[in-house]
This record gives structure tokens, C-alpha cells and sequence, in this order.
């Protein structure tokens, strides 16, 4: 049985950075690591993204541990390193190297094939005034959304 769908999600992200551009990356994992995410037994609020030597890693990620894996059992809050195109390293190193970009983690979850992969973003952070914005704008969807509710 293959499980698929989303395993952890940051969704202070969208409020503290503008996403600019997305990209999926893949992770390379242990056994324990991918029965951990099987049973939704990850974070990734904490965690962030670094370019480093030319590859991409994912730091302070959590991934729970299993009781069943005993002495195999990994580290939770090991460096995973993301799997991307060479073009797509590419981008992200020179978005923070020379735009001052962020990458952010976005969503954890299991694609269709049953592969683990992590959305990440290239992100502008948001200034006080634009998370203001962005709050009031959220307000008014919300009570422009009631309205229409009780109209019908």
C-alpha cells in the first residue's frame, strides 16, 4: 500500500516571506526515516534550507523516531540533503548569493509514486507593514466569504 499525502506543512512561512518561485525537491532518507514520515511523524516549522558546496541540505528538520527500529533507529534532527537539478541549484544558490533570498521549507508530503518530497521556496522576507496587509486581506476574505454564506 502506498501512502500518500501531506506529511507536515509550514504555513508560517507564507506569512512571514513573499514566495517568489517554488521548487520539489527530493530527500535522500533512511528506512526508519521514511516510516517515520509514513506514520506523519515530521516537522519542518523549525527547520530551513542551505546551500552548501554546491549541493542543497535541509537543516533542524524533525523526524520522529521509530520504537521498532531500535539500534537502526536515526537522528531527528540530522542534515538531509535535497535532491534538484543542477539548473535548479543553481538558481537557489544565486537567488540568496546575490538577491539576498531566503529558501524556505514548505510542505513535506508523499507524491503519487509514494516518493517523499519537499516543496521549497524562494523567498523575499515580508516587512511588518506587508504582514499587516496580508493579515487584513485574510480578514476580509474570511467575513466577504460569511456574507455570501448568509445570503443564500
Amino acid at each position: 500500500m502506498v501512502s500518500t499525502g501531506l506529511v507536515a506543512e509550514n504555513r508560517r512561512a507564507r506569512y512571514d516571506y513573499e514566495i517568489v518561485e517554488t521548487f520539489e525537491a527530493g530527500l535522500v532518507l533512511t528506512g526508519s526515516e521514511v516510516k517515520s514520515l509514513r506514520a506523519r511523524q515530521g516537522q519542518i516549522a523549525e527547520g530551513y534550507v542551505s546551500p552548501e558546496g554546491g549541493e542543497i541540505w535541509l537543516v533542524n528538520a524533525h523526524i520522529g523516531s521509530l520504537a521498532q527500529a531500535a539500534r537502526f533507529n536515526h537522528e531527528e534532527r540530522r542534515r538531509r540533503k535535497l535532491l534538484l537539478n543542477k539548473r535548479e541549484i543553481d538558481r537557489l544558490t544565486g537567488g540568496v548569493e546575490k538577491t539576498g533570498f531566503t529558501i524556505v521549507p514548505l510542505k513535506l508530503y508523499f507524491n503519487d509514486r509514494g516518493v517523499a518530497k519537499l516543496l521549497i521556496g524562494l523567498a523575499r522576507g515580508k516587512k511588518r507593514f506587508d504582514k499587516r496587509e496580508t493579515e487584513k486581506r485574510r480578514d476580509w476574505d474570511r467575513q466577504k466569504s460569511r456574507l455570501m454564506k448568509e445570503r443564500e
